[in-house]
């Protein structure tokens, strides 16, 4: 069931939502050669509860920290380590939520740690812009669920990038994962439509080789099974008689 959103409940999800951003960009500037990931994670915890809201992820289906900070090739739900140390050229996927008055917020963004190769400055360029290309069809309106994931995937093939396919975008509000799923991937002019009151997730999953995946053993790590680099970029947007709004842009 999709819950469309009125304006007070979307006043709350844009306090949430700014809360989000604002941990991700603490979580960037905690990224440096010889930082672990559990250090990034306690910097966004700390962060979220200093805002007077609680981290979405911690405790979710049993994940035990308030970020997923997937490195290289691991696409989603990196477990923040002690030993897993950032070296210079890494580049880092962080995803936070930020529950707030009973809403949360979602998004991720990729970072690189120091100077990185041509190919990792491509992917995590690759991934964001194919979320924008998104947008701009969702700035049409009468978008369909199936235009969304056809903008992403066209365009991350043009640049030689695949998306992950077993993973998907969804709906965001009083629960983190809602109706309806948003694919990367789709036919123009298939799938629900989008309108307004309705608060999703756009969020490209993009690899450079093959975009097949698997999950580590720890049950939440996601990894490239060709080893290849992988970056993710999401926001949580509304979709308003105006057209979409971002709420997890700072």
């Amino acid at each position: 069931m999709i819950h469309l959103k009125n304006e007070k409940q979307l006043e709350i999800m844009r306090i949430a939502g700014r809360i989000t951003g604002e941990a991700i960009q603490a979580g960037r500037e905690a990224i440096k050669p010889g930082v672990t990931t559990a250090e990034v994670d306690h910097v966004i915890h700390a962060y979220i509860v200093k805002c007077g809201a609680k981290p979405t992820f911690l405790g979710y289906g049993g994940f035990p920290a308030s970020a997923c900070i997937s490195v290289n090739d691991e696409v989603i739900h990196g477990i923040p380590s002690h030993n897993r140390v950032l070296k210079e050229g890494d580049i880092v996927s962080i995803d936070v939520g930020a529950f707030y008055r009973g809403y949360t917020g979602d998004s991720a963004a990729t970072f690189p740690v120091g100077k990185i190769s041509p190919e990792a400055e491509r992917i995590i360029r690759v991934t964001e812009e194919s979320f924008y290309r998104a947008l701009e069809v969702l700035e049409k309106g009468s978008a369909r669920v199936g235009d969304i994931g056809h903008a992403v995937e066209s365009y991350c093939v043009e640049n030689g990038c695949s998306v992950v396919r077993r993973y998907v975008g969804h709906g965001v509000g009083a629960e983190l994962h809602e109706d309806p799923e948003i694919p990367n991937f789709g036919t123009p002019g298939h799938g629900i439509r989008i309108i307004p009151g309705m608060t999703i997730c756009v969020e490209p999953m993009v690899a450079l080789g093959t975009g097949d995946v698997y999950e580590m053993p720890n049950g939440w790590t996601v990894r490239t099974k060709d080893g290849k680099l992988s970056s993710h970029y999401e926001h949580s947007i509304a979709i308003t008689s105006n057209g979409p709004e971002l709420l997890t842009k700072v």
